[in-house]
């Protein structure tokens, strides 16, 4: 079934790598990201809280905010034939 839709349709989406499973290390934590920086949204299955939506995963955005506990992403998205510039997210 690879056009499932709903929840279980994620399972392989944020599923971890052979022999990657258990706690997650310190230094994905400990990353500093400043302004500008090109980030990649990828959700990790170990963690579900702050996990960003599934469509918003594998995109490229640059860090546009930064707060205690989260990190603003803008990124380009395609509507209808246009790129434009609007999903801010945080995660």
């Amino acid at each position: 079934m690879p056009n499932t839709k709903g929840k279980r349709g994620t399972c392989y989406m944020f599923s971890r790598p052979f022999g990657k499973h258990g706690v997650v290390p310190l230094a994905t934590y400990m990353r500093i990201y400043k302004k500008g920086d090109i980030v990649d949204i990828k959700g990790m299955g170990t963690i579900q809280k702050g996990m960003p939506h599934k469509c918003y995963h594998g995109k490229t955005g640059r860090v546009y905010n930064i707060t205690q506990h989260s990190v603003g992403i803008i990124f380009h998205m395609s509507l209808w034939h246009s790129v434009c510039e609007q999903n801010k997210i945080p995660c």
